[in-house]
């Protein structure tokens, strides 16, 4: 159990330098922790081993959400984004479900979907069946790739094989299912598929192609819950405008869009803080929500006159590996969640996924949603503008005052606050 709260009043008001002690304070993080996160601390030897054709870094504010109880725990969430308000939103969120009590999570064990792919066959059923024959021998083979996998209690657990009509006719689809433990487990499953790819030609006659993992990671699913008390959060009103919003969102994909990437601000901001795959979870995320016609990933109820909240998406995210691992602020943000496990970190993704999701239906069912959006973007806007130091909230005041948070009126009001000397 944390010693500390995750509940920081006035978090927002100290200077990012008075954050990070806070923060620093909180997780246990050393000293040099602290500094590679004060100094963004991907250097171009670092960056030059991980991708290809590097010329540099590109950084992204990094903040941390506040309040968060998770399962009985307090969490501080670091999110790597550049968007205006998500972090306070998600902030706002969790102070209003914890309540309530918080939130309540489960994650699904870490399976992972590898598929083979085997074309050319007259006989697709009786290949199917020839594979799945074979169920033991395959499992062995894949297994035989990975021993340390194994020895962790992971590795290739069982198959499935589907037949799949295509344009250019059936294809036989092998999905190795495999427990990756703590690891997003891309490598793992891919060095697999490639290994039992003969096997499956020798028994059936066919040729293999693709032998790759899946990213709609249907077996490796990640759920959270809360209860939003309607005095919390503002009334009956506000239960019953949120409760709208999803109704929205259920019945139109337009609407729905805009529902799910609302959810992904707040997941998609943990996943690159934690230098897991952005684009693996984004994708199997919409996928997930389009298997049964494109729906809302989150849904809402009223019980007793309060909110229920509920999330349940695919999360093929580790803790182990890649840029976890090699990245020294991805190391200082996991240091930061104090996860012990990939699930656990999946989990916390959930939670952080709801409680964005919960904070724009709330927004739009009362003031709207650009008031608070808004009021963070003036700031750039006034920057923009040409605004420096105590400069920019004062502009910025003006900017959400007006109502008119463009770059021209920007310069105008710059220019008459410096004429008057209060800028």
């Amino acid at each position: 159990m944390q010693s500390q709260s995750s509940r920081i009043p006035g978090f927002y008001r100290l200077s990012p330098q008075e954050r990070l002690e806070k923060v620093k304070s909180f997780a246990g993080l050393s000293d040099e922790e602290a500094g590679a996160i004060a100094k963004q601390g991907l250097d171009m030897e670092q960056a030059d081993r991980m991708i290809e054709n590097v010329i540099g870094t590109f950084e992204l504010p990094l903040g941390i959400a506040t309040n968060f109880l998770i399962d009985g725990r307090e969490y501080l969430i670091p999110m790597a984004i550049e968007e205006p308000s998500v972090v306070a939103a998600a902030s706002n969120a969790a102070k209003m479900a914890r309540a309530a009590g918080g939130f309540v999570t489960h994650a699904t064990p870490p399976l992972m979907i590898a598929q083979v792919q085997l074309c050319n066959v007259d006989d697709p059923y009786a290949a199917r069946m020839e594979i799945l024959r074979m169920r033991e021998e395959i499992i062995e083979k894949a297994n035989e790739q990975d021993p340390v996998l194994v020895k962790l209690g992971g590795g290739c657990k069982d198959i499935e094989v589907r037949v799949v009509e295509s344009r250019l006719g059936a294809m036989v689809v092998t999905h190795l299912l495999v427990d990756c433990r703590d690891a997003m487990g891309a490598n793992a499953v891919n060095t697999m598929a490639e290994a039992v790819a003969p096997l499956i030609e020798s028994a059936t006659g066919g040729r293999v192609y693709l032998r790759i993992i899946s990213n709609l990671a249907t077996l490796r699913l990640a759920r959270a819950k809360a209860v939003f008390r309607a005095d919390a959060i503002g009334g009956e009103e506000v239960v019953e405008g949120v409760l709208n919003a999803y109704a929205f969102a259920e019945a139109d994909p337009y609407r729905c869009a805009t529902h799910n990437k609302g959810i992904m601000n707040g997941v998609t901001a943990v996943v690159l803080a934690t230098g897991n795959d952005t684009r693996a979870v984004e994708a199997g995320a919409h996928a997930y929500a389009a298997l049964r016609g494109y729906k809302p990933l989150t849904v809402y109820e009223e019980k007793d006159g309060d909110l229920v909240g509920t999330i349940e998406l695919p999360l093929a995210v580790g803790t182990v590996g890649g840029a976890t691992a090699s990245h020294p602020v991805a190391r200082a943000c996991l240091k930061i969640l104090g996860v012990k496990s990939a699930q656990e970190l999946a989990r916390v993704m959930a939670a952080v996924g709801l409680a964005q999701n919960f904070a724009a239906l709330r927004a739009l069912a009362t003031e709207g949603i650009q008031r608070g959006h808004m009021e963070l973007h003036a700031r750039n806007i006034a920057i923009m503008a040409g605004a420096k130091g105590e400069e920019v909230d004062a502009v910025a005041e003006v900017l959400v005052r007006e109502r008119r948070v463009r770059v021209d009126f920007a310069q105008e009001v710059l220019s008459r606050l410096r004429r008057e000397g209060r800028a």
